[in-house]
Formats: C-alpha cells, structure tokens, sequence
C-alpha cells in the first residue's frame, strides 16, 4: 500500500519540482481540523494512483517558506505539480471522487 511521504522546505524542490511524475502536495498542520478530514481521502489516491502520481505531504508549521511563496493562505490545500509546475489547487476539503475527476486528465 503506497503512503503519501513527508516533503519540506528543504526537499521540496528535489522531491516535487524536479519529480519525473506528477505529484500532489497536501499541504496541511497537525491542528487543522478539515486536514485530518482529508488525510484519509489523500492516503486512498496514493495508494489507488501510485502508478500515475507521487503524493507528498507538508506540514506548514515545519516548513513555512514554500506554502508562503506559493501564495497558500488557507489549509488544506492540495497542489498538483508536473513537471515543476502548478497543474491544479484544491483548497479545503473535498469528495475523493470529486478530486480524482480533476485529478485524472493531468495525471493519466
């Protein structure tokens, strides 16, 4: 079962930006609650995607300079990079179905 895996300020640039397959970041704080409502939407596309996205996590306390240079104001959000660049941005909570609609013509 593939698991969404922990990105930071540090890493981002390597993990994400110069990923050769999409990847989604959920960017998000361990006392947000609409977070922890979409944890387990963002483990089922990791695991039920893996062959067409790579997931990533960044928690926004640790790691507060790439959220603020990407212009995130508000969490949950979820951005979906190809290629080093913004594909799409949900922010807060939504369906797993909803997501996966969107997600899929960027990812397949």
């Amino acid at each position: 079962m593939a698991q969404p895996f922990e990105v930071t300020d540090d890493t981002f640039e390597a993990e994400v930006l110069q990923a050769t397959k999409p990847v989604l970041v959920d960017f998000w704080a361990e006392w947000c609650g609409p977070c922890r409502m979409i944890a387990p939407v963002v483990i089922e596309i990791a695991d039920e995607y893996e062959h067409l996205v790579k997931v990533a996590k960044m928690d926004v306390d640790v790691s507060p300079n790439t959220p603020t240079q990407l212009g995130i104001r508000g969490i949950p959000t979820l951005i979906l990079f190809k290629g080093g660049v913004e594909i799409k941005r949900f922010v807060g909570f939504r369906p797993k179905e909803a997501m996966v609609e969107e997600l899929l013509p960027h990812i397949e």
